[in-house]
C-alpha cells in the first residue's frame, strides 16, 4: 500500500486527507505542525528553513512514497521544492477561469501568500484572461485552527462577513478559489452568507494528482 505523508500547519489539511481518502486507499501519516503555526506570518527564509527540516524529518522518520506539502503558502512560495514525490496545494484558477462569467475571481489566502511576487507570477503564467482579486483570509483561517467555527457559527458568520462581503460587491466576484487547507471547513457557512458565488477547494485536484501519481 503506498504510504503519503500530508503536512500543515496545523490541522487544516484534514481536508487534503478526506479527499483523498475518497478516492484511493492508502496510509497516510499526517503531521499537524502546530507548532509553527500560521506559516503564512513567517519571514520567507524562516519558513523555507521549516519546510525543509519538516520534509527531512518525514523523509528519515517514515520513508513515504508520496509527501503532500498540503499548505498553498510554501506550495505558492517555494514551487521549486515539488517534485515526482512532493506535491503541493496550488489555487485552481484554470477551473476559476472555466466558470466564472464575471471574469472576476477572488482567491482567499494567507497574508505572506497575498503579498508574494509568487503568487502574481503564478497567477500571470496562468490566466490573463480573467481579473483576479486577492483576499487575506488570516482571521478565517485563525477561526478555524482555533476551533471557533464549531463552537461560535455566529461569530464566524460575523467574521466571513466583514472579510469578504464588500470586496465580493465591489469587484463583482463570482467564484472564489480557498487558497488555504483550513478554509473549506468554512465552505457551509460561505455558500450560506454567499449563495451566488462558487467556492472552489483544491483539495480534489490534489487527490487527483495523487491518485495518478500512485497509478504510475
Amino acid at each position: 500500500m503506498t504510504k503519503i505523508a500530508v503536512f500543515d500547519s496545523g490541522f487544516g489539511s484534514l481536508s487534503i486527507i478526506k479527499s483523498i481518502q475518497k478516492i484511493t486507499k492508502s496510509e497516510i501519516i499526517y503531521f499537524a505542525d502546530q507548532k509553527n503555526f500560521p506559516y503564512g506570518v513567517k519571514k520567507k527564509s524562516e519558513l523555507k528553513r521549516i519546510i525543509n527540516k519538516t520534509i527531512l524529518k518525514l523523509e528519515q522518520n517514515f520513508e513515504p512514497d508520496i509527501i503532500i506539502m498540503a499548505s498553498n503558502t510554501p506550495s505558492i512560495l517555494f514551487s521549486d521544492c515539488l517534485t515526482d514525490k512532493i506535491i503541493g496545494v496550488l489555487p485552481p484558477i484554470r477551473q476559476a477561469e472555466k466558470i466564472t462569467r464575471t471574469k472576476s475571481v477572488g482567491i482567499l489566502a494567507t497574508k505572506s501568500t497575498i503579498k508574494s511576487k509568487e503568487l502574481s507570477k503564478y497567477i500571470k503564467k496562468l490566466t490573463p484572461h480573467i481579473q483576479i482579486k486577492k483576499i487575506d483570509a488570516t482571521s478565517l483561517i485563525e477561526i478555524v485552527e482555533s476551533g471557533k467555527f464549531l463552537t461560535h457559527s455566529q461569530y464566524c458568520k460575523g467574521i466571513i462577513q466583514k472579510t469578504l462581503e464588500k470586496k465580493i460587491l465591489e469587484e463583482n466576484i463570482d467564484v472564489i478559489m480557498l487558497s488555504s487547507t483550513h478554509l473549506p471547513f468554512l465552505l457551509p457557512m460561505l455558500k450560506e452568507k454567499f449563495p451566488s458565488v462558487q467556492f472552489l477547494d483544491p483539495a480534489d485536484e490534489v487527490a487527483r494528482t495523487v491518485k495518478s501519481r500512485i497509478k504510475n
